[in-house]
């Protein structure tokens, strides 16, 4: 790799560095970013003084709607053994099955390493710390009640199109917490926690430094997040920050939820619902009445006054059945007013706040090369909050002080968050601060699997503009047309300054050459 020793940059606290070749090798990064579909998986590669380079492995999973995902993880990790056997670290950036399914599905894999130093997570994973096992209670609260409510979504009318919609976000949403089998995300995640040996996870926190790694002497790495605020933890949109909408409140739905679960499974018995606009023994079971099997006239009016202005066509009472038909040719089908299903239609919000505050939970590291004041940057799927959160973090490094923002100004490579969605990169305190015109990015996206998934537009549109602006062509997508064919485009065939080279001998993978 060329070295790029005579060009000017800025240093960690904004000084300009002169022309003169740095006294000790600049680290050169090769980031192998694997190209699975709906799923992250990045090797990073760091030369370093000694006998061995230095390895990290963020993620290795894929989306379970993904054809073929677990046999493609298997390649992954297959051609993972040939660069190295050993693993310094691992990031398991977050608990959703497209980042960690493969700890599971290739776990035999996994075994042939000789050794896997260090698992870091975040914070919100450590089972000692309170506010993590708070919010690993919503996350089991609402799991649960997504299933429930995917089961009973099941069951209802195909033709209703609106409800279908929510049946299959709520499905999409639990497809990131199960496995094609069945598999729950948590035990995903703990299999890649056992995979150092010697010791227990690493669990960081937002504004540390790790510490710096033999024969890297100029290499530093800040962890950025899962944030601390909880407020911050739940915000997925803000308006002057994206290219999109607003959120609700988790908690109130979760609990709407619940309570409906527990009404429906009671039947006749009562239940104290705070949030049920009535007492259970106030009306009658819609089931029956829109069967016909009342007990007394009085019931049997009121359920022929729901047909006339609800439901539709009216069954005759049991025992009335024989003598005349089954419906009155008088009264008007009413069927499209029904609303029985809509309540099961909050799933979707509490689905997507499970989804959001997941992903704000995201482990995200800044790589700098204290040489030339470079920085890379992985985001994972974080999401507006997380990246909200940045901007009050400080660094004190001894030559002076380092922040969130600066940071960003100094980012020339993004290794882009959430696969390019509409809420996972900020806007004006995210890419508008990404200000080096030597920028460049991968985006770990298939579009054809989330739409399979159901997740619409992935990538954005606003995003992907943006990017291809800023990195003035330099954005690289895992489902491009080129990979594998050996031709790079025209904004990939010399070298940037930071980027040296692109390599792509495969559809398994892109690597980046990073200096």
């Amino acid at each position: 790799m060329a070295k790029t020793s005579t060009q000017k940059a800025s240093g960690t606290a904004g000084e300009t560095k002169t022309n003169r070749a740095p006294s000790v090798p600049t680290p050169v990064m090769t980031v192998r970013h694997y190209c699975q579909g709906l799923g992250d998986c990045h090797l990073i590669r760091i030369k370093r003084k000694g006998p061995r380079d230095f390895f990290m492995l963020i993620d290795c999973g894929v989306h379970s709607s993904v054809t073929g995902g677990p046999g493609t993880i298997d390649a992954i990790v297959s051609d993972i053994l040939t660069v190295t056997k050993k693993i310094d670290v691992l990031v398991v950036t977050h608990e959703h099955v497209d980042h960690v399914s493969g700890f599971l599905s290739a776990a035999k894999k996994f075994a042939e390493f000789e050794e896997i130093g260090e698992v870091w997570m975040g914070w919100t994973e450590n089972p000692a710390d309170p506010q993590a096992r708070q919010l690993d209670k919503f996350k089991g609260q609402a799991i649960a009640l997504l299933s429930q409510a995917s089961q009973r979504l099941a069951a209802v009318d195909s033709k209703d199109d609106y409800m279908a919609n929510v049946r299959d976000g709520v499905r999409s949403i639990l497809g990131f917490n199960f496995g094609v089998k069945g598999e729950r995300v948590r035990k995903m995640r703990d299999e890649a926690g056992k995979l150092a040996k010697t010791q227990p996870p690493v669990y960081l926190e937002p504004g540390s430094l790790r510490p710096a790694i033999p024969g890297l002497d100029h290499l530093r790495i800040y962890v950025l997040g899962p944030p601390r605020d909880p407020a911050l933890l739940k915000v997925t949109d803000r308006q002057s920050e994206m290219y999109s909408l607003a959120s609700a409140t988790a908690a109130p739905i979760a609990a709407a939820l619940q309570g409906s679960f527990a009404l429906t499974i009671a039947g006749d018995q009562f239940v104290d619902d705070p949030a049920a606009p009535f007492d259970c023994n106030v009306g009658l079971p819609l089931d029956k009445a829109l069967s016909g099997d009342l007990g007394d006239e009085h019931e049997h009016a009121a359920a022929s006054f729901l047909a006339q202005h609800y439901s539709g066509p009216l069954p005759a009472p049991p025992r009335a059945r024989r003598q005349r038909k089954p419906t009155d040719p008088n009264v008007m089908d009413q069927s499209w007013r029904r609303i029985d299903h809509d309540w099961l239609a909050m799933s979707s919000t509490l689905a997507m706040q499970l989804d959001d505050q997941t992903n704000n939970t995201s482990v995200v590291l800044a790589f700098e090369n204290i040489k030339t004041g470079r920085v890379m940057l992985f985001a994972a799927d974080a999401q507006i909050g997380s990246w909200l959160s940045w901007q009050d973090l400080t660094w004190d490094v001894g030559t002076g002080a380092v922040t969130g923002p600066d940071l960003l100004a100094r980012t020339v490579f993004y290794k882009v968050g959430h696969h390019g969605s509409k809420n996972a990169t900020a806007q004006a305190k995210g890419l508008e601060l990404m200000t080096s015109p030597d920028l460049s990015a991968f985006i770990p996206t298939n579009q054809k699997d989330a739409k399979k998934v159901g997740w619409g537009e992935m990538p954005f549109h606003g995003i992907l503009e943006a990017l291809e602006k800023k990195t003035n062509g330099r954005a690289v997508r895992a489902d491009d047309a080129w990979l594998g064919t050996g031709t790079l485009p025209p904004a990939l065939q010399k070298p940037s300054g930071s980027l040296q080279a692109v390599h792509s001998d495969s559809r398994l993978w892109v690597e980046f050459d990073l200096a």
